[in-house]
Order: C-alpha cells, then structure tokens, then sequence
C-alpha cells in the first residue's frame, strides 16, 4: 500500500505571517500538536508543534543537560510566553523537515516516521508542493487494516 491512499489531502496549514500563540490556541482547539507552515505557492516552508513552543519557553539549557530537576521560575516562564504573541511561528519554526512522496510505501514511510522521531510526515510532489499529510496513526491503522485483510478477518 501506498502513502496516497491513505494520506489526508486537506492539509491544515499555518500561514508565515501568524504568531505562535495564536496557533498553539489553534492547535489546542483541535487537538493537533503541529502543523506544516506553507508558502502562497503550496511549498513547505517548515513545521510548528507544540515541542517547538517548549523549547522556546523553557530554558535553552535543558537540551543540553538532558535529565534534571528543574526549579520553576514562573516569573521567567510566564514572560516568555507573553513573548508568543509578537515571535511569528517563522521565527521558532522547524526549517528542516523530513517529507514523503505520494508513492512511498507505508512500511518506508514508518521506517522513516520511526526513525527520525516523527509523528507525521508532510506528502510532497516532485516541485515540492503540500499534497497531503500523513500521520502515525495512519499509517499504523492502515497496516492493522492489512493484517486483519491477511488474516480473513
């Protein structure tokens, strides 16, 4: 099975010129955790989750000292995100986004999703415009829909 049968091909997007509050409510309200950020044209330009938005508020050392106990600085925290609603999503966007094809299978498209962390994969044509999008559940949907048609179910 391909990643065109299964993938949604009414991608909700996030325009450029949006700030990063208004988005995260947005992402809120429909329980999504990200978004693809696309150009006038239909390019990818990046993605904005809700991880994004974190490492944003929080303090940028936490990457680096990985586990710890953090003591909170609501102060500190609570400024920051008041900052959201002048930072536009271009400025804390993902620009390096992993994509697929409409022709990737389903089983590369999960090696892909498995590997590079992700939990979904923008659908891009050969000029790489949005086509669609594909999500983990998805794909994992899909491939119980395959093992229970293998199975005579």
């Amino acid at each position: 099975m391909k990643i065109k049968e299964i993938m949604t091909r009414d991608v909700r997007s996030i325009d450029p010129k949006d700030n990063v509050f208004d988005v995260l409510v947005q992402l809120f309200k429909t329980k999504i955790s990200g978004l693809p950020i696309i150009d006038k044209q239909g390019k990818l330009m990046g993605v904005f989750t809700e991880r994004d938005a974190l490492s944003y508020v929080l303090p940028s050392y936490i990457q680096k000292v990985g586990k710890f106990i953090y003591e909170e600085n609501p102060k500190s925290i609570k400024k920051k995100f008041s900052e959201l609603i002048n930072t536009k999503v271009t400025e804390i966007m993902r620009k390096e986004v992993i994509t697929t094809t409409e022709e990737t299978t389903l089983c590369e498209a999960a090696r892909i999703m498995m590997t590079e962390r992700a939990r979904r994969l923008p659908v891009v044509d050969l000029e790489g415009k949005v086509v669609g999008i594909v999500a983990r559940c998805d794909i994992l949907k899909a491939l119980a829909k395959e093992a229970e048609m293998s199975l005579g179910r």
